[in-house]
């Protein structure tokens, strides 16, 4: 027998909640809600004025938006603009040209706020004002919403609660067919948005699900095509530039080469000062035979000039400028750009310099190829290298499969086994999600010949000397060796003694590169990049074009 105490408490517990809260966000003006969920921030202004905090936009866009304390300055990007302002001012330029803004970022309590006209005009995503709440709702352009209402004919309505149940406050009545976004679900519970703005959870039975909301943002005209050779794959070789460009008449015929890569451009000092090697008469040679120029740009490999040249707005800009004007000089259809040996917090100012770089490029019908190394935990090797946030920006990437056992290394080997050429490719591809279509598959014509000399101790010192193709050939040629197939490596290799001394070449030839070219079509890459061209032995080109551009 159940006692009349016992009634009363269990008709308690079961009964729904009735009491109303007012959430912590409407405890002062414009709440800023982003996927339903509260940003923990607030907008400033009202109408065409509004404005919203950085790190919203930041969250709205991911890299699009950049902001430099130092100067005070915002960057935007997409992939065919770059605006950049300063805090309080109302002009700015759009693609290096003068524009004005009707409201100007401002800074308050430290904080910096972004106008929404720019972002809503550059990034597509859309505001919403609720008049009554002041709720701002943030949509992305490409983001997919189920809508519902509360069922028209309902004759109570539905209550928007602070959790998945009915024992939680009520955050808001609805009437019948009130608007929802959906969110998600939990536990029998749907976390919605009402027409008002206010985000809690719904019982799925107050809920009658309608359309999916979707909206895109209009298409930038005429996208870049950075590859118009359909059906050809790019067949890239390096030009080492000490002092200047050689003859090309001297250099003999690059079968199946379409494209050339000088190193004519370098970075000299912190202030992004350009050094340039380039010759007009190179450029013009290989054009007139139909192979496009895209001159290489490094950073010189010195971390110190790099860290000050990328920490800027200001020293970015005047190397891009250098650039497009070297490029527009020397009628050239590319860069290619090669950063290294930079310091691992370097990597986000990488990042911008390039996405800001590229919009203005491709303003020139520049295609933008950025040189990366395999991954590893070299810190100024490797680590720097933003490939997913790199591979957004560029038109093509190339991975230089080589020195997998550099000059200096403690222990002799291949510059490029073939399982870790593959290896190096299949990383990028998975764990960062560059597509195929922009990776191409840096491929080493020169190799080491490896010294190990007996140290006294029961090991061995290693020693290497750098070799061209047609070096090695003499050499096995001059001492009658035998190369055999070293099936670890996936390459030719030959080892003989000098006096104590154990030599070892694992051999790079028209084998080594037949199976990497086999890889660029397994992987379905855009095609193969190699260094350089002054160690290849003539018969190699041919070859070379023939595995890569057959079709399997």
């Amino acid at each position: 027998m159940v006692s009349a105490t016992g009634t009363a408490w269990w008709v308690w517990k079961e009964l729904p909640n009735s009491e109303h809260v007012v959430p912590d966000y409407m405890s002062a003006p414009h709440p800023v809600m982003i996927g339903g969920e509260w940003t923990k921030s607030r907008a400033i202004g009202d109408g065409d004025g509004m404005l919203i905090p950085l790190e919203v936009g930041q969250k709205l866009t991911g890299d699009g938006i950049a902001y430099e304390e130092s100067t005070d300055s915002v960057i935007l990007t997409t992939n065919t603009k770059v605006i950049h302002f300063k805090v309080g001012q109302l002009g700015g330029t759009s693609n290096s040209k003068p524009f004005s803004l009707k409201f100007a970022a401002v800074k308050q309590d430290g904080k910096v706020y972004l106008p929404m006209a720019p972002l809503k005009e550059l990034f597509g995503f859309r505001s919403e004002t609720d008049a009554k709440t002041g709720i701002v709702t943030l949509l992305a352009p490409d983001q997919a919403v189920q809508r519902a209402e509360v069922p028209k004919e309902s004759k109570n309505g539905a209550k928007l609660r602070e959790g998945p149940d009915k024992s939680f406050r009520i955050v808001e009545d609805l009437t019948a067919g009130t608007a929802l976004r959906l969110w998600g679900e939990s536990d029998g519970w749907y976390r919605a948005q009402s027409a008002s703005g206010q985000i809690g959870y719904l019982a799925k039975k107050d809920a009658e699900l309608l359309n999916v909301e979707t909206f895109t943002a209009a298409e930038e005209q005429d996208p870049f095509t950075a590859w118009k050779a359909v059906g050809e794959r790019i067949n890239l070789t390096w030009e080492a530039v000490y002092t200047k460009a050689p003859v090309p008449a001297d250099i003999g015929e690059l079968t199946g080469v379409n494209v050339v890569s000088p190193t004519w451009f370098e970075l000299t000092d912190g202030k992004g000062n350009i050094r340039s090697k380039a010759d007009a008469s190179y450029s013009q040679w290989y054009r007139s035979k139909g192979v496009q120029v895209w001159a290489l740009f490094s950073n010189g490999f010195e971390p110190e000039r790099t860290e000050q040249a990328l920490g800027s707005y200001e020293t970015r800009l005047h190397m891009i400028q250098q650039l497009l004007a070297y490029a527009k000089a020397f009628k050239l259809q590319g860069i290619n750009l090669d950063f290294e040996n930079v310091k691992t917090s370097d990597k986000e100012n990488l990042v911008q310099f390039v996405r800001e770089f590229t919009p203005l490029a491709h303003e020139q019908n520049l295609v933008v190829s950025i040189d990366v190394t395999p991954k590893s935990n070299s810190e100024f090797w490797s680590l720097f290298l933003d490939r997913g946030k790199l591979g957004q920006s560029v038109d093509y990437m190339m991975v230089m499969a080589y020195d997998e056992h550099w000059a200096t290394s403690p222990e002799a080997g291949s510059v490029s086994s073939l399982q870790w050429a593959e290896d190096s490719i299949r990383r990028i591809l998975e764990e960062d999600k560059v597509p195929s279509r922009k990776l191409v598959m840096g491929v080493p014509l020169y190799t080491r010949l490896w010294t190990e000399k007996p140290d006294g101790n029961g090991g061995v010192k290693v020693t290497s000397k750098t070799m061209s193709m047609d070096a090695v050939n003499k050499l096995i040629a001059e001492k009658k060796l035998k190369p055999v197939y070293a099936e670890d490596a996936g390459q030719n290799y030959v080892e003989y003694k000098d006096g104590d001394n154990t030599m070892k070449i694992w051999i790079e030839d028209a084998l080594s590169v037949k199976a990497r070219m086999n890889l660029a079509k397994k992987y379905n890459l855009a095609g193969a990049a190699t260094w350089a061209r002054s160690f290849a032995t003539g018969s190699i080109w041919s070859a070379m074009d023939l595995d890569l551009q057959s079709r399997p």
